[in-house]
């Protein structure tokens, strides 16, 4: 009878223990805060990035200049080996993406790429002096600058899932140096 009671008395003390450890997590779990909503996008700054670029690129480089703080600069980079390829992307006020390339690249090429597939339209748009084509697509939209227009041999594709007026307020806003 004596190891009976001893193999109960165990089994009840392991039990409370794990009681115990139940009790500890669910304390622990009710004051870590949780954040169930999407994680924020982090403002990344580009201004070395496009210092490098502006010297390294054969071409005029583009970047916005006067957009609101509505508007985040989340990706960046610039890629002398692909093409001279400079990349700037923004999430817009409302949510949406826009992003900024050009690139010395074949143009067919690197506008398909760059506006992801989308198609010629017969529609331009006259921003700032140049004449911007509109491209429409099943993911980006875009409006594209053909190297023809001043731009020293590279394409310039303002694209992304905004709509076509908040890429003419990302054209308007660019400046190219």
């Amino acid at each position: 009878m004596a190891g009976t009671s001893g193999k109960q008395k165990t089994a009840r003390d392991m039990v409370l223990s794990l009681g115990v450890i139940v009790l500890a997590g669910l304390v622990m779990w009710l004051f870590i805060p949780h954040d169930d909503g999407e994680p924020g996008l982090k403002r990344v700054d580009y201004s070395v990035e496009l210092i490098t670029a502006r010297r390294a690129a054969p071409y005029p480089v583009a970047a916005p200049e006067g957009l609101s703080k509505d508007w985040k600069p989340t990706s960046v980079g610039y890629r002398g080996d692909d093409f001279d390829t400079w990349r700037l992307g923004y999430h817009a006020p409302d949510g949406e993406y826009v992003e900024i390339k050009q690139s010395t690249q074949k143009p067919s090429a690197f506008i398909d790429e760059a506006s992801q597939g989308a198609q010629r339209t017969e529609t331009t748009e006259q921003i700032g002096g140049r004449t911007w084509a509109r491209y429409t697509g099943g993911r980006y939209d875009a409006l594209v600058l053909h190297d023809t227009d001043g731009t020293k041999g590279a394409t310039t594709v303002v694209a992304g899932t905004g709509s076509f007026d908040q890429l003419k307020q990302m054209v308007t806003a660019l400046k190219l140096a």
